[in-house]
């Protein structure tokens, strides 16, 4: 990761400045124009991708003045920093479908429908999180938060007496949702309908023989 933000004029990166976040939950007319820039920002990362993101641009989509961007949000990193926190503020939970190959096809038919969609605003944002450090922390707490959120996939499992007490949740989601990201990120491949279950398929195998489990205390 980059210790870089973008300039606010979208211009060259220059050194990533300390700021105080702005809040999380605001109220009233304050969270509407939080609303409004926000999903300004991302219309904006979908159709010019990072490079063409820029204060002006999404102040105009959002129907803001652009001052009132400038001082919430300082810069292009802010901007991108507080679409991720947002996304974070949700209410969403992984799918309990009965069993664990289930909850984890679930998962990935999710995250796969998130990237191949066209744009792809979850791709565009991991993009942009290479140019930003304050995206790229935001990231980094987001996939905290989702990786957090479906550890119930494998608590149920191990309700379940699908899986010993003792697996490991985060290895096991890494390693069922990692060939989506994979092959749709890194490969660019065309989307395989197959794919989510089939990953799921191969992690829940892999799980049962204890693949997954965590180390004996020395």
């Amino acid at each position: 990761m980059t210790d870089l933000t973008t300039s606010p004029t979208g211009g060259p990166p220059e050194p990533a400045r300390t700021a105080t976040p702005p809040d999380r939950r605001p109220g009233g007319r304050t969270a509407r124009v939080r609303a409004q820039v926000l999903e300004a920002v991302r219309a904006e990362l979908g159709e010019h991708g990072y490079e063409g993101l820029t204060m002006e641009g999404v102040a105009a989509r959002a129907g803001v003045h652009r001052t009132t961007v400038y001082r919430r949000w300082e810069d292009v990193g802010g901007l991108l920093a507080d679409v991720l926190d947002a996304a974070g503020e949700d209410d969403w939970e992984p799918a309990d479908t009965g069993s664990l190959r289930g909850d984890l096809t679930a998962l990935n038919d999710e995250i796969q429908e998130s990237l191949v969609v066209r744009p792809s605003i979850p791709q565009a944002l991991m993009a942009a999180s290479f140019r930003s450090a304050r995206a790229a922390d935001a990231q980094q707490r987001l996939w905290e938060d989702r990786y957090a959120r479906c550890e119930i996939i494998v608590e149920r499992a191990v309700e379940r007496g699908e899986l010993p007490s003792h697996t490991d949740a985060r290895r096991l989601l890494i390693a069922s949702t990692a060939p989506l990201y994979h092959q749709l990120v890194l490969l660019r491949t065309a989307p395989d309908p197959r794919m989510p279950a089939q990953a799921a398929t191969t992690t829940t195998l892999a799980a049962a023989a204890g693949a997954f489990d965590r180390p004996a205390p020395v």
